[in-house]
C-alpha cells in the first residue's frame, strides 16, 4: 500500500543519514594534544606595529620652565627603567618618545605618555612618577561647570571651595582618599586609583553644589572607613 511504501523510504533515507554521520566522524581529526599546533611567545619587540613607535606630547607655555628645571628628573626614569628614547623638540614645543631595540615592556611607551601628560598638566615628578611603577593608576579631568554652570564670581568661590584657605580642603581630600589633586583654572585634575578617584570627584562635586567643608570630611571619613573594611 502507498502507507508501506512511504514508511519504507523513510527508513531507508534514515540508514542512509547514520551511514553518512559514520563517515563524517570517521573523516574527524582525532583532536589529540600531540596534532595542535605551537607557538613560542610574541616578545615585545613582535608586539610592536613598526620598528619604532612615536609619541608626541605638547608642553604648554606655562610648564615650558618647570619641564626645563626638572628635565633629569623626568629622563631617567624614563631612559633607565623604561628603556626608551626622549627627547625634547625645541621647534614644534613637543616631548617626544620613541621605542628602540632595548624596550622590552610593549606597555611602556604608554605609561611614558602618561607621565610627561601628567606633568604637564600640573603634577609634582615625584607624583606623576608613580604612574611608570604601578599599573592601576589612571588619570581624570573635568571642569568645575561640568558639576554646575557658573559664572563669575560663583565660579570663583567655587573653586575657592574646592582649594579651601591655604589649600587645607584640597589637601584634606588628597589624604583621605590617597589621590593628587591639581586646579588649573576652571579645569580639575584627578591622579590615582580608579575607586579612590570616584571618592575625590564626588567630595569635589558636592563642594561645587554648595555643601559645607565639614559635612564633606564627615562624608569622605566614612565612605573610606568602610572601603578599608572591606580589603
Amino acid at each position: 500500500s502507498k502507507h508501506v511504501q512511504t514508511t519504507m523510504e523513510v527508513d531507508a533515507n534514515i540508514i542512509d543519514a547514520e551511514d553518512l554521520g559514520g563517515d563524517a566522524m570517521d573523516a574527524q581529526p582525532s583532536g589529540e594534544a600531540g596534532d595542535r599546533p605551537s607557538f613560542p611567545a610574541l616578545s615585545a619587540a613582535d608586539m610592536q606595529e613598526s620598528s619604532n613607535e612615536l609619541r608626541r606630547i605638547p608642553v604648554p607655555p606655562h610648564r615650558y620652565t618647570p619641564l626645563k628645571e626638572n628635565w633629569m628628573h623626568i629622563f631617567s626614569p624614563i631612559v633607565e627603567h623604561m628603556k626608551l628614547q626622549i627627547r625634547m623638540n625645541v621647534a614644534s614645543r613637543h616631548v617626544e618618545l620613541r621605542t628602540c631595540p632595548a624596550t622590552t615592556d610593549p606597555g611602556a611607551l604608554q605609561k611614558a605618555a602618561d607621565f610627561i601628560k601628567a606633568f604637564m598638566l600640573g603634577f609634582a615628578v615625584q607624583d606623576a612618577v608613580a604612574l611608570l611603577r604601578l599599573d592601576d593608576l589612571y588619570l581624570d579631568s573635568f571642569d568645575v561647570t561640568d558639576v554646575k554652570p557658573l559664572h563669575g564670581e560663583h565660579l570663583s568661590r567655587a573653586i575657592g571651595r574646592v582649594a579651601g584657605k591655604g589649600g587645607k580642603t584640597k589637601f584634606t581630600i588628597e589624604n583621605v582618599t590617597t589621590t593628587r589633586i591639581v586646579l588649573a583654572d576652571s579645569k580639575v585634575h584627578i591622579l590615582g586609583a580608579f575607586q579612590n578617584i570616584r571618592l575625590a570627584k564626588d567630595a569635589i562635586a558636592n563642594l561645587i553644589l554648595g555643601s559645607p567643608p565639614g559635612k564633606v570630611y564627615g562624608k569622605l571619613h566614612t565612605v573610606a572607613g568602610r572601603a578599608l573594611e572591606r580589603q
